[in-house]
């Protein structure tokens, strides 16, 4: 395994008592067992009343039984290792390990040299990909575009193409419809050497939502399926909006975004017991004033720290945010709200943490936020890692050394751990005004430009095999002259 930071981290941010957790539990059950959900799906009907006793009233309302809930959500792995495109081990989802991504289907980008927004074409997922794999600190990669240039039959998969050939990183994925996610899992496997070896060592995660409130759409319940018959990780995350398809305090918020994931989850487990699957909520907000919805607000980070928090204590991954604001360019609002979401994440212990990049309300991407974000998941990961108290960290003998009134700089000590315990930015500014003036006067959107323009010129991803490129493309194109 490649060595790479350590994302558990040791400085803790708590929103919930265990008794409000379990109170918000409950409530969520009361939903699931009482009030119900609609499942407008007669395969996953059927499961849920054989498998859970659960009972249909009219064509698709179903009410699970509380105790059921309790098995599904106790036979969800709390551990998910997911791996590269060479099987290297990239990502431990769980517990309060923290990992950062790119979002999707975004229908604006700042164009990489010209800097100006225009409609995000295919293109634009290669060179986003691109630009990750040169980021140390981007874990994985979501398709950052949705590309108006081809048909929307085709997006997914091309999306998915794209991927794969700009980067080794693990991807999260996304999919209209049973069909596009079994051709990625086709090649995935195909990569692995079969699909047992892709159930072992997971390439690739599945994002799906039910529909708020209180609704399961067919395509997302064959997807849903077909991840749990495949060990495919999927993550199923609620994306009610507050005030508008959710109640709009903090509690009712996230208790429906609890029940509509857990419904999901009980399908799941049944389908196939121990399948890996992340739990979630989208905490988005409706500005009243406006009628936008928000994804930075302080009522945002409020509910997500509440939802982060509920799973940790159900002991679910959970899908996560990060690196996201509202401006409509990266400036200093962007740079106050891509540090506030990611730091919180980061010390509520969000285990998967996409969005890096979004602007304009996710309605539009820039790499140069992707460039700083990933800036600020290294600081942090410094900052929040702890403190080592040992023998050799209190460095009595170097103390007592030097003595009344010397200095520590040329000692064997400060030489042995310089290097460790001091951080240096590659975006933030160290330098003397002499210094930063000879450079140009950049700010930190010019420096994180100039870097973007550095990776896209001199970092090259690690390319495919020619096999690989020869099975991918063969099933891509199969798949997209059969829709053609």
């Amino acid at each position: 395994m490649k060595d790479r930071p350590n994302p558990g981290l040791n400085s803790r941010l708590t929103m919930l008592s265990d008794e409000k957790c379990r109170t918000i539990y409950d409530a969520a059950l009361t939903i699931i067992a009482e009030i119900g959900m609609t499942v407008p799906h007669a395969e996953a009907r059927d499961i849920l009343v054989k498998g859970a006793g659960a009972t249909v009233e009219g064509d698709d309302l179903v009410k699970i039984p509380r105790q059921a809930v309790d098995a599904a959500r106790a036979g969800v792995p709390s551990m998910i290792d997911v791996f590269d495109r060479n099987a290297e081990l990239a990502m431990e989802l769980g517990g309060f390990n923290s990992y950062f991504g790119t979002g999707s289907d975004l229908m604006s980008i700042y164009d990489f040299e010209t800097r100006e927004r225009r409609p995000s074409v295919l293109a634009d997922t290669g060179r986003m990909a691109h630009l990750c794999d040169g980021l140390p600190n981007i874990d994985f990669v979501m398709s950052a575009a949705h590309p108006h240039d081809i048909d929307a039959y085709a997006s997914y998969l091309e999306c998915f193409r794209a991927m794969v050939s700009n980067t080794t990183k693990p991807m999260v994925v996304t999919a209209a419809a049973r069909d596009d996610i079994e051709v990625m899992w086709k090649i995935a496997s195909a990569f692995r050497g079969g699909p047992e070896e892709l159930r072992a060592k997971p390439y690739f995660i599945h994002y799906a939502e039910p529909v708020s409130p209180l609704q399961h759409a067919p395509e997302v319940l064959d997807k849903l399926l077909f991840c749990a018959d495949w060990g495919i990780p999927v993550i199923y995350s609620a994306a009610p909006i507050a005030g508008a398809t959710a109640p709009i305090t903090h509690a009712g918020h996230i208790v429906q975004a609890v029940a509509e994931s857990l419904f999901g989850v009980v399908i799941h487990q049944l389908r196939r017991p121990g399948s890996p699957l992340l739990t979630g909520m989208g905490p988005v907000k409706l500005d009243m004033n406006t009628v936008q919805a928000l994804y930075n607000s302080a009522e945002y980070y409020t509910t997500y720290l509440g939802i982060t928090e509920m799973a940790k204590w159900m002991d679910i991954p959970n899908w996560g945010y990060a690196g996201t604001s509202d401006s409509q360019c990266v400036d200093a609002n962007a740079g106050i709200d891509i540090t506030e979401l990611t730091l919180l994440s980061m010390q509520a212990g969000s285990n998967l943490n996409h969005d890096i990049g979004y602007l304009d309300f996710g309605l539009t991407a820039a790499g140069e936020l992707v460039v700083l974000t990933d800036e600020l998941v290294s600081m942090n990961r410094r900052a929040l890692e702890g403190i080592e108290v040992s023998e050799e960290t209190l460095a009595l003998d170097t103390i007592a050394a030097v003595g009344q009134g010397g200095d520590f700089l040329g000692q064997k000590h400060t030489k042995r751990h310089v290097r460790d315990l001091q951080w240096r930015p590659t975006i933030l500014n160290r330098s003397t005004q002499k210094n930063w003036e000879a450079e140009g006067s950049p700010d930190a959107t010019e420096k994180a430009h100039r870097k973007l323009l550095d990776i896209m010129s001199n970092h090259t991803p690690e390319p495919l095999s020619a096999e690989m490129k020869q099975t991918m493309d063969g099933l891509v194109d199969a798949y997209i002259a059969a829709g053609a």
